[in-house]
């Protein structure tokens, strides 16, 4: 095992400070993989009540009238989310995109959109409108309003309070952190504040961004209240086999109102050819629970290995996790780039590239990604990004398998160790 690391470039010194770190975090992993056998059962369960075939999938191409695998597959996601409707498509081309057409097909000129939890994540930004850009909603009429969390990471609950008005039409919790310094929420927390809200607005929806956030808990903020979760298949619910797509759950009446605006009112769900990528969100669904395991104790380790050498990590090493993701800050852009080229030397894919900052679409900031991925942009598969700004922080995730995302860390912790940034 020694020669294996050895040969793609893992020192002794390392692998040895590795061991010692995954070795005291066996009951953790275990607690994991119980999870990951409830939420593996619950997707079978879902899977057979709907009588998942393989005539479910063959493509369809065109309007994609009468696509059989495209609306079983549907009812598949709504049994494991417990809704009464789903939009899975492939024309999702993201998490940000399905965001987008959940919001606007939900939100009319006069309406207030409200975020509990502060700054949404970055793409939102011009979405929304909060940066200038061409269609956002603030150009549609929609109007914004933001409560900031509280200095411990909480909901600020009378702060929601005194927001809601009459024009509060829906409000939107972003579950995991983001490049926010802040705890993720747990579906428990997700809860409280959706049922806080309705209290005071019974009428209001209630949406959550669940990305990074399926299969980690044994349950999902639909179970919660949520009016609607949404989230991208090239993250956790695709399992790494899905090449593009994004998902929205929730009631009826949202899920055709952003049907209509995905396609085109009067058709919503009804086309939307699947182009023979059912097999593929069947199965990524299908392996998901154990792809989201992996990813999860790679988090684990990681933020056990950088608290360990002075790192600030969030959460900590003893946290309990409610989504995938790991941010580690190095405080300095030179920590911040090592880091991202470990994780880079590490792929399956793309191991020869050397990953640097650019101007990415949507952020304001230079942004790092480092990612060897079969699917591009999959943030399920092992991969790390980073905005180059203060304090530099890396967002750490994924790992389709517990033993590449050990791998990614490790060579991570070497590309550190040679660069001189750290001392083991």
């Amino acid at each position: 095992m020694e020669n294996m690391y050895k040969s793609l470039g893992i020192s002794r010194q390392v692998l040895e400070f590795g061991k010692k770190t995954e070795e005291a975090l066996k009951e953790r992993f275990e607690a994991i993989d119980r999870r990951a056998e409830y939420n593996q059962l619950k997707v079978i369960k879902a899977m057979q009540d709907n009588r998942v075939s393989d005539i479910h999938f063959a493509a369809t191409t065109g309007y994609g009238y009468n696509d059989l695998g495209r609306d079983i597959l549907e009812e598949v996601f709504a049994s494991v989310f417990q809704t009464e409707s789903a939009l899975v498509r492939p024309q999702l081309i993201s998490g940000t995109h399905a965001l987008h057409i959940a919001l606007s097909g939900n939100l009319r000129p006069g309406d207030e959109l409200l975020s509990p939890n502060g700054k949404p994540y970055d793409t939102l930004e011009e979405v929304i409108g909060i940066r200038e850009s061409a269609g956002s909603l603030k150009e549609y009429g929609v109007a914004y309003r933001q409560v900031d969390l509280l200095g411990d990471g909480t909901f600020d609950f009378e702060g929601i309070r005194k927001a809601i008005n009459e024009k509060t039409k829906l409000m939107t919790i972003q579950r995991s952190k983001g490049y926010a310094a802040r705890p993720t929420f747990s579906v428990e927390q997700i809860g409280e504040v959706i049922a806080f809200a309705k209290s005071i607005k019974p009428d209001l929806i209630c949406m959550v961004d669940n990305c990074y956030g399926e299969f980690v808990e044994t349950i999902e903020p639909t179970q919660a209240g949520a009016d609607m979760a949404v989230g991208s298949l090239i993250k956790n619910p695709g399992g790494g086999l899905a090449p593009i797509g994004g998902y929205i759950v929730g009631r009826k009446d949202c899920i055709d109102r952003a049907s209509y605006r995905l396609s085109a009112p009067g058709l919503g769900k009804e086309v939307g050819a699947s182009l023979g990528l059912n097999q593929s969100f069947f199965q990524g669904l299908f392996l998901s629970p154990t792809v989201v395991a992996g990813a999860l104790k790679g988090a684990i380790f990681a933020a056990n290995i950088y608290e360990k050498l002075g790192f600030a990590v969030v959460p900590d090493g003893r946290q309990e996790r409610y989504d995938i993701i790991q941010s580690i800050t190095f405080g300095t852009p030179e920590g911040v780039i090592a880091f991202c080229k470990g994780i880079q030397a590490a792929a399956p894919v793309d191991s020869f590239v050397t990953p640097e900052p650019w101007d990415m679409p949507g952020y304001d900031a230079p942004v790092i990604m480092a990612a060897g991925a079969f699917v591009q942009g999959s943030s399920i598969e092992l991969s790390a990004d980073a905005p180059i700004k203060p304090p530099y922080a890396v967002y750490f995730q994924g790992g389709l398998t517990w033993y590449h995302a050990k791998l990614g860390i490790l060579m991570s912790l070497q590309k550190l160790l040679e660069a001189g940034a750290v001392k083991i």
